[in-house]
C-alpha cells in the first residue's frame, strides 16, 4: 500500500501549485482522501478532504476559497489546486487515505500515508 504526493516546490506569493497524490497496491476507491501539512516546529495540520465519492470536501479555514481538493477519473487520485498562495502556506504537504469514506478533518482517522511533498512559498 502507497500513497505518493508529488507536485511541490517553490513559489512566489501569489502563485498558484496544484499537489498530486497517486495510491497504490489496492483500491482507494471507497477511500475518503485528505491533505495535511506540517510547517517546523509545528505540528501536522489538517488541509483538504474528499469523500470517497467526491461528492463531499471539507477544508481548513485558513485555506478555504484558496485551495481545492479532488478527486480523478480513476479515484485512486487526488489532488488540490492551491491558489493564491501566502508563505505561511509553506510546509511539507502529505496525502492520506481513510478507510471511513468520509471528507474526514482529524488525522486520526487517516491510517495510510504518503511520504510528502515540500511545498515554500517566497514573500
Amino acid at each position: 500500500v502507497q500513497l505518493q504526493a508529488f507536485g511541490g516546490g517553490l513559489v512566489q506569493a501569489g502563485g498558484s501549485l496544484r499537489l498530486s497524490c497517486a495510491a497504490s497496491g489496492r483500491t482507494f476507491v471507497s477511500y475518503g482522501m485528505g491533505w495535511f501539512r506540517q510547517a517546523p516546529g509545528k505540528e501536522r495540520e489538517f488541509v483538504a478532504a474528499i469523500s470517497w465519492s467526491g461528492a463531499s470536501t471539507s477544508y481548513a479555514d485558513s485555506v478555504k476559497g484558496r485551495f481545492t481538493i479532488s478527486k480523478g477519473n480513476a479515484k485512486n487520485t487526488v489532488y488540490v489546486q492551491m491558489n493564491s498562495l501566502k508563505p505561511e502556506d509553506t510546509a511539507v504537504y502529505y496525502c492520506a487515505a481513510s478507510v471511513f469514506g468520509s471528507a474526514d478533518s482529524s488525522r486520526h482517522q487517516y491510517a495510510y500515508w504518503g511520504q510528502g511533498t515540500l511545498v515554500t512559498v517566497s514573500s
